[in-house]
């Protein structure tokens, strides 16, 4: 009976170490989180640069979050993808921006999608041939510092 009674003891101590061993790397796993928004290529897709006005780009994609910061010549989707690691901090893996340009009409003049990329704005694909980016500035601020801010710094 004693016999018995030690391999069930060490049974159910290999099983509860199992247990343990299996919760803690279950607890190691990544997680990831999104935020914002970006029309996705189908939805950009039905946009005609010099057609489509504000009205019917807010029918087709919805209002974005943010817009030009002098005037309200474009408007900026943002959506950002984050990862989090047991008790390491959010990190941001990857952010999408994509920029539609307004000529003084009101119709769409270009639309453009930029990526985070070693930090710097991309163009990943334009609709127009420009010989170059408007708004970049804008652009490279919010791909520069979104994100890079902490709470203890509005608290100061």
């Amino acid at each position: 009976m004693y016999l018995a009674y030690g391999r069930a003891y060490r049974r159910g101590r290999a099983l509860a170490l199992a247990a343990i061993a299996a919760v803690g790397l279950a607890a190691c796993a990544s997680t990831y989180s999104t935020s914002g928004y970006v029309p996705t290529e189908a939805d950009l897709a039905e946009l005609s640069v010099g057609v489509d006005d504000r009205f019917s780009v807010e029918e087709t994609v919805g209002r974005p979050a943010t817009q030009g910061v002098i005037s309200e010549d474009a408007w900026y989707y943002v959506g950002s993808r984050w990862e989090s690691y047991a008790y390491r901090e959010k990190r941001e893996i990857e952010r999408q921006v994509v920029a539609i340009s307004f000529n003084e009409s009101g119709t769409v003049r270009n639309i453009e999608r930029f990526s985070l990329a070693d930090g710097e704005v991309i163009a990943l694909n334009r609709r127009v041939t420009d010989s170059n980016i408007e708004g970049v500035s804008f652009l490279a601020q919010i791909l520069g510092n979104f994100g890079n801010l902490t709470a203890d710094q509005f608290l100061n």
